[in-house]
């Protein structure tokens, strides 16, 4: 994710990049990435069809000129002000003015998966050219901080504020479908899913259960489930697994031996990998 800013090209009046203040995607896996940058003189902004969500917050007052797609838009951009372009939708900017911005570019299955743990499976993210959401400016800056002062606070630290900047934009910036495509699952599907899950994190969940539970054959429930949550069943039951053992981790009451047995991670060893790879710390570091 620290690449995506390439697919965003940035330039200020002179054709120049602009200045980088600030970029990074925290320890860990969250699908998003952080850029504070500096333009002198102007602004230009071309993305054609962005692999991933990106949404820009306006760090002063600005007038600017937005295409998206074959509309333009042209606006007095106040102050805090936020834009959202959605992956693979062509979208460019210009401006005259010297500004600084915050930028975040959010992998379009990261989101996927934090609507639906957020209750909102198949919410889908609105596209905005300007809108006030004073919490998601705070969480950005904060963000951005984080990574100019190379995550002084920890990665747990920087994986919270991560976490809620999605559950924020879900909340505020998404539209949700009542009624899922006959390609998705239902949220009550998800649940019966979810629950069963939980109910033997302990032993090992083959796909062919999770598919019987949704009435489809194992090639076509997958597919359909990693189009509905963002990530595949398997990866679905492993966060599960993981949400569980950081909560026995943290109250600490049990070993961990203990807790990578009882929440269906092979040993110690395969657990310590997981907690590693998705928060970017160690057993030890978690337990702390």
């Amino acid at each position: 994710m620290a690449d995506a800013i390439a697919e965003l090209p940035l330039t200020q009046a002179a054709g120049e990049p602009p200045a980088v203040l600030a970029a990074g995607s925290g320890p860990g896996e969250h699908g998003l990435a952080v850029f504070k940058v500096r333009f002198r003189s102007g602004v230009h902004i071309e993305s054609p069809s962005p692999r991933s969500h990106l949404v820009w917050f306006q760090l002063s007052d600005l007038f600017i000129e937005c295409r998206r797609g074959p509309r333009v838009f042209r606006e007095a951009v106040p102050r805090g002000s936020l834009a959202i372009c959605l992956a693979g939708v062509d979208c460019s900017a210009d401006a005259g003015q010297s500004t600084r911005a915050v930028l975040v570019a959010i992998e379009p299955s990261y989101l996927t998966l934090a609507a639906a743990e957020d209750s909102a499976l198949g919410a889908q993210l609105i596209e905005r050219i300007s809108g006030q959401d004073a919490e998601l400016l705070q969480l950005a800056c904060i963000l951005a901080s984080e990574c100019s002062k190379n995550y002084a606070n920890g990665a747990l630290y920087w994986s919270g504020i991560a976490n809620r900047f999605l559950e924020c934009l879900v909340v505020h910036h998404t539209s949700e479908f009542e009624h899922p495509s006959r390609g998705s699952l239902s949220k009550e599907m998800l649940g019966r899913i979810r629950d069963y899950v939980i109910a033997h994190l302990d032993e090992t969940i083959e796909v062919t259960a999770l598919a019987s539970i949704a009435g489809r054959s194992p090639f076509h429930f997958s597919r359909v489930f990693a189009r509905s949550v963002g990530v595949t069943p398997h990866r679905y039951v492993v966060l599960l697994r993981l949400q569980r053992a950081t909560e026995l981790i943290r109250h600490g009451r049990s070993g961990l031996a203990e807790i990578a047995a009882c929440t269906g991670f092979a040993d110690q060893s395969h657990l310590a990998r997981w907690v590693r790879r998705v928060h970017g710390v160690s057993l030890t570091q978690l337990a702390s």
